[in-house]
């Protein structure tokens, strides 16, 4: 399994960037995926999850109503549309996977804790700079 971000870059506060998350390694139907984020000197985060199995994705406060996340399963990829950013939101973003049956139990725990890391699989990460 793996899982390749991209997409990152320096952009100005109040722009807007778009994030990917290509996997490959498994049939793409039956999954979770979150995204995580870890700004210099603080703990990775997580804010955002998707499940193949549930319609609702999971938003954190701190991206609510800017960030939007999706899912194009031809495509195996995952994506985060990321709006009105924020000096705040600049870090390197991951997304993490987790697969089979019950993965989605993944996005219940992140809706829980934020620094929940349980998700089996990550990838490197790309590097989103927001400039004020």
């Amino acid at each position: 399994v793996q899982l390749v971000e991209s997409g990152g870059g320096l952009v100005q506060a109040g722009g807007s960037l778009r994030l990917s998350c290509v996997a490959s390694g498994f049939t793409f139907d039956d999954y979770a995926i979150g995204w995580f984020r870890q700004a210099p000197g603080k703990e990775r985060e997580g804010f955002s999850c998707i499940s193949s199995n549930d319609d609702s994705a999971y938003y954190s406060d701190s991206v609510k109503g800017r960030f939007t996340i999706s899912s194009d399963n031809a495509k195996n990829t995952v994506y985060l549309q990321m709006n009105s950013l924020k000096p705040e939101d600049t870090a390197v973003y991951y997304c993490a996977a987790d697969i089979g049956p019950g993965s989605d139990y993944v996005c219940s725990a992140l809706r829980s804790y934020r620094h929940y890391y349980g998700m089996g699989y990550w990838g490197k990460g790309t590097l989103v700079t927001v400039s004020s």
